[in-house]
């Protein structure tokens, strides 16, 4: 299964590092899935052999991005995520950033939507002190499951 839990991270991160494998970390709500999220994950593959996907929680989403969120709870999420040809495992997180489950990863590569700026990403500082780097991707002009959301509540 490719949805693990913290114990199976530690296993998985040290087995892979040990074959020499890059190790490509990125976290997100992932909440409607839709095609600027497949880009998204599929450039994030590009840059390393394992992909590990952070998904926050329930909790976290409405944390986040209030009350009404998520639309789709972390089981169902996770699964649809893990179900990408080009994820390789999923992890849920329940703090509102990343930043515990980067410090146990230490991913080489950290990916982040290019709505980001690095010196505004809190988990950066943390993947360059244990010697990654922050790439961001350029994001998808239109896509996001806010803007979903929006539309569908316009049409009801």
């Amino acid at each position: 299964m490719k949805c693990i839990d913290r114990s199976q991270l530690r296993e998985i991160v040290c087995n892979n590092k040990a074959a020499g494998k890059t190790i490509v970390f990125t976290n997100g709500c992932f909440d409607i899935i839709h095609a600027g999220h497949v880009r998204y994950l599929a450039e994030a593959k590009k840059l390393g052999a394992c992909l590990i996907v952070g998904l926050n929680s329930d909790r976290s989403v409405q944390e986040l991005k209030g009350p009404t969120r998520p639309v789709n709870h972390q089981e169902d999420r996770a699964e649809v995520i893990a179900a990408l040809a080009v994820v390789d495992y999923v992890i849920i997180f329940d703090e509102r950033t990343a930043e515990s489950l980067i410090d146990e990863v230490k991913p080489d590569i950290y990916v982040k939507g290019g709505d980001y700026c690095i010196e505004e990403i809190p988990e950066a500082k943390i993947v360059a002190a244990n010697g990654g780097k922050t790439v961001l991707v350029p994001e998808v002009a239109g896509r996001s499951s806010t803007n979903i959301i929006k539309k569908i509540s316009e049409t009801i």
